[in-house]
Parts: structure tokens; sequence; C-alpha cells
């Protein structure tokens, strides 16, 4: 097969796969809104069960104050996983999304006799075949269902934006890439991406349970609490700031080889810097300051989108030693 024909197939192979996260995003969808659902019905029928028994007291003579407390949550109903249908067929198409996404990203890459991130559309595809991937193993360890449909929503928006805004032909890779550290650090720092990514929709979930738990209401069935979703996330993010840490390291060593210095003050080195100052003060403050609940969660979430800006924006916007986006 020519390099034409293995290019048309890798794109025939991403845009298949856009079409099933589509599906998994709306099976997916309708899952977490069909939980929310269940939490609004679990929560009036203690609530018309408390105005019964305060009006028989009220009518009996007796107080009714211990009775406007809420009642407590039953752990069953708050922590217990829930697989519905809908959820099954959003992580069969999942699967089947990134199987094909994966057969896209290696296809490009035979096309081009590389690896397959050497540009801002080549980069997008690694990186988020990896946060898939890192999602469905996470399976084995924790029922991570109920973020799916962030994850894929995710996912086919970022593949969406680079099919159409960041596509570019097969091209031969510049001098400074021609380096096994293009393998090393750039899959290093995806992995990275990967776990931050995970963290970040944990921590919103976070924030969303913590809103419920404040107002007394009961949580999402089938999604832990906030407390929990807080410890998952950190573990997450601690796993993700070993990569990035690493690939801060790799990419200095790199820069050694390439450009003969380990630091530069490139606009790229700083931004990717900075991402590894927030989740560090992310992990120091938690573990030393104590810092619980929304305020960590909402340091992950920073951290994250300072991620995001580091690809995109300072891609496109400010050019430099990294201006490698293709565009």
């Amino acid at each position: 097969m020519n390099e034409t024909s293995l290019v048309n197939d890798s794109l025939v192979a991403v845009y298949s796969a856009m079409f099933v996260y589509a599906l998994a995003f709306i099976f997916f969808t309708y899952d977490l809104a069909k939980r929310m659902s269940e939490g609004k019905q679990l929560t009036a029928a203690p609530a018309d069960a408390l105005v019964s028994r305060a009006g028989a007291n009220a009518s009996a003579g007796r107080s009714t104050t211990a009775l406007l407390d809420r009642p407590a949550l039953p752990p069953e109903v708050t922590f217990k996983p829930r697989r519905s249908t809908a959820a099954r067929l959003g992580m069969v198409f999942t699967v089947m999304a990134w199987i094909l996404h994966v057969g896209g990203t290696v296809l490009r890459g035979v096309a081009a006799h590389r690896v397959p991130w050497a540009n801002m559309y080549e980069f997008t595809l690694t990186a988020t075949a990896i946060i898939i991937g890192v999602f469905l193993v996470m399976q084995f360890w924790q029922d991570l269902q109920f973020l799916g449909a962030y994850i894929t929503g995710f996912v086919l928006v970022a593949v969406a934006v680079a099919t159409t805004s960041f596509y570019v032909d097969v091209v031969p890779l510049p001098p400074a890439l021609q380096s096994y550290w293009l393998v090393i650090h750039v899959f290093v720092a995806s992995l990275g991406t990967g776990f931050y990514g995970l963290g970040a929709a944990l921590s919103i979930t976070q924030l969303v349970q913590a809103r419920r738990e404040a107002k007394g209401l009961r949580l999402i069935p089938g999604v832990p609490g906030a407390q929990r979703l807080e410890t998952l996330a950190y573990r997450l993010i601690v796993v993700g700031f070993v990569f990035w840490t690493f690939t801060l390291i790799a990419g200095s060593i790199w820069a050694e080889h390439a450009w003969g210095r380990y630091w530069g003050w490139d606009t790229k080195e700083v931004w990717t810097f900075i991402v590894w100052v927030i989740f560090a003060g992310y992990i120091h403050a938690r573990a030393t300051r104590g810092w619980r609940g929304s305020r960590s969660a909402t340091l992950a979430i920073i951290g994250f989108a300072a991620v995001v800006f580091n690809f995109t924006i300072v891609n496109i916007y400010f050019h430099g030693l990294h201006s490698y986006s293709g565009l």
C-alpha cells in the first residue's frame, strides 16, 4: 500500500471512531440523566414521608424539631456501583471506537514511517487514544462508567477539532525532532495528560456531589460521594504528576542534545513548567496544608485547563523553538 492509501485509510478509521464515540456518548449521557432522575426521586420520597410524620406528630401535640433534620443517606444507595444497560452499551461502543481510533493513529504512523505525534493533529490522535485507553484500563481498578459521558464527549470534540482545524499532510520530521527522545518525551507527556484528564473529570464530579451533599440531597445513584471522588482524583493526579515530571526532565535532556542547552525559557517550556507547578502545589497543599473539598478539586481542574491551554493556545499563537504544530 502506498502512502496516500494509508493516509486515506487512517482518515476513514478516525471518522468511523468519531461516529462510534458519538454513539457511546449518547448512551452514557442517557445513563447519567437517568441516574440524576433517580436521585431526585429518592430525594422526594423521604421528604414526603417527613412531612407526613411531622403532621401526625403535630396533631398529637408533640414537638417536630427533631424530625426537621434530614435523614441520613443509606450507604447502599450512595456508593453501590450500578451497571445499567445504557452504560454497558456505552462501554461496548467506547471499546469499538477506541480500536478504530488506535488503528487510524497507527496507520498514520505507518504512512509517515515514524511515530504519529510530530504535529498537533497527530498528537491529538495519540493523546486522546491514550486518555480512552487509561479510562478503559481503570475500569479493572474502579468502576468509572459514570465518567463515560465526560470522557467520550471530550475525546469526540478534541478529535473533531483535530480533523477539521489541525489536519496537515504527512511531511518529513524537522532535524530537531529526528531523535529517539521524540518517542519517549511525547509519549510520556501523553500518558500524563491522560491521567490528568481523568483526575479533572473526577474533580468535576466531586464538585457536583459535594453541592448535593451540602444541600442535603441524595447523591447521584451509582456515583461515589465527594470524599471518595476526591481520593480517586488525587491518586490519578499523583500518577500523572510522575509522568509529567519525567516529561520535564526528558525534555531538558532532549533540548541539550538538539539546541545545546537544558533550559531556554521558550514559551512551551515555561507553560510545561507552569503545569508542573500547579499540580505540585495541588499535591503539596493537599498533603501538608490539609486542602480538601472544593479547593483541591478546583485546583485540579485549573491544572488540566493549563494542560489544554499549553497544547492549544501556546502551540497556535506563541512561536518559538517548539513550534511544531504544522499549521
